[in-house]
């Protein structure tokens, strides 16, 4: 009788000790999710014999509205660099009924791909007390050469959302600013501190195929690999549209947009 009693003492013993040292982990027990960002990887070189192309235009349809005055008299030297009357750029309907001005990228198509910006510089000029051009493109990384050609000072002012923000004066006959915007965002607002009628915007992309449409509405993104693509456009008073476009080898597609008034 004690050596059946002691016989299941040693036998429970050896079932407690197994459990407690968690021989089986539970079933429901998971292994925790990786929290590291995708990798990027270089984009391939492009090959010009099967690059693609996407242009089109970006029409207007309504009643055109109407053109608004800029004042500057207030300030001699903007007044002096003007010969005529100085009207906004936030609507500009061309002569076919499109609009000038409006930013047109690729949004979508390249996953994780990345692009080496360009080593030249894109320039962002102030004239007239005004900023040429209104509206422009550039890459994430590439220098912002900024120019002052009037005879008064200005406060260069963009108010990004996931760049860095920054203000700085530029006097007459100053060296140019150099400044770039490290992360992709459409769009960036530009305004003048000192004269607050001057407004630009930049489109701040990862790839090089952006464009703004021209006095006819039009717009061309060239040398693009096949594949399928968003492509977004942006307007500063309408807002912004986006459509989906397949583009094959040496293909060359087009495509319209519409805003309307």
């Amino acid at each position: 009788m004690m050596k059946s009693r002691l016989h299941w003492l040693i036998l429970f013993s050896l079932t407690v000790s197994l459990v407690g040292c968690g021989g089986a982990k539970p079933a429901t027990e998971e292994k925790p999710a990786s929290s590291a960002a995708p990798a990027t990887v270089p984009a391939a070189p492009i090959n010009p014999e099967t690059a693609g192309e996407i242009k089109g235009q970006v029409a207007f349809e309504g009643q055109a509205p109407a053109k608004v005055r800029i004042r500057v008299d207030a300030v001699p030297a903007c007044l002096e660099a003007n010969t005529g009357a100085v009207y906004s750029e936030e609507v500009v309907v061309n002569d076919n009924k499109t609009l000038r001005n409006v930013f047109v990228y690729v949004k979508e198509g390249f996953g994780n791909q990345t692009f080496t910006p360009p080593a030249d510089p894109v320039v962002l000029d102030q004239e007239g007390c005004w900023y040429h051009p209104h509206v422009m493109g550039i890459m994430a990384g590439q220098k912002l050469d900024i120019k002052n050609k009037d005879k008064t000072n200005h406060n260069i002012h963009p108010m990004p959302t996931v760049n860095r923000e920054w203000n700085q004066s530029q006097p007459p006959g100053s060296a140019d600013l150099i400044e770039e915007f490290a992360r992709a965002e459409v769009m960036v607002p530009v305004k003048c501190n000192v004269h607050p009628w001057m407004k630009a915007y930049i489109g701040v992309v990862s790839n090089p195929f952006f464009a703004v449409t021209d006095d006819k509405g039009a717009f061309s993104l060239k040398g693009l690999p096949p594949g399928d693509y968003t492509i977004g456009v942006w307007q500063e008073k309408y807002g912004t549209q986006e459509q989906k476009v397949t583009v094959g080898a040496k293909e060359t597609k087009t495509v319209q947009f519409t805003f309307k008034g």
